[in-house]
């Protein structure tokens, strides 16, 4: 059923896009969340993913990247956006209960580079392969496997300094 809404997908069919989009929405819309740091801009980065996906998805070669397509796409939305972002002032927000542990790892996150949170949700978000990761980003996959242990060495290290995480 997946693989056949996939080549629908690359095939240009809209309804099997948006059902391909719905299928990772929530995952989607978490790492847009992380990179936009509001709602409202994430809605936004989401809305321009779906519209360049209608317009570029057969542009896929090979269908089973079709999801990875996406994540890229995604991300570089996101960076497109915060280029274009002017500066604001942060108003204080309140986080409901049920977000507290969500909100410990995003504050935990931000200690890292954009490019360093994008690995870590890639790889434990998105759960992509190492090679996968390697292919988005054009680098080495050696290079991510190094990559990501040093990210979750210095995430260890800043998450044992804090007594108040988790």
């Amino acid at each position: 059923m997946e693989l056949e809404i996939v080549k629908r997908a690359v095939r240009g069919d809209h309804q099997a896009i948006l059902s391909l989009i719905e299928m990772d929405e929530e995952i989607l819309y978490r790492m847009a969340f992380t990179y936009m740091k509001n709602e409202q801009d994430a809605l936004d980065v989401m809305q321009d993913l779906v519209y360049k996906a209608l317009k570029k998805m057969q542009t896929v070669k090979q269908h089973e990247y079709a999801r990875t397509w996406l994540v890229r796409v995604l991300i570089n939305c996101c960076k497109d956006h915060l280029r274009k972002r002017q500066p604001t002032v942060s108003i204080e927000e309140h986080h409901l209960v049920e977000w507290v542990i969500y909100s410990d790892m995003e504050r935990l996150l931000e200690h890292l580079s954009l490019s360093e949170q994008q690995l870590v949700y890639m790889k434990y978000f998105q759960q992509l392969k190492n090679k996968e990761i390697a292919e988005l980003n054009q680098i080495p996959e050696g290079t991510v496997k190094s990559k990501l242990h040093h990210i979750l060495k210095k995430l260890r290290n800043f998450a044992g300094e804090k007594e108040d995480w988790l």
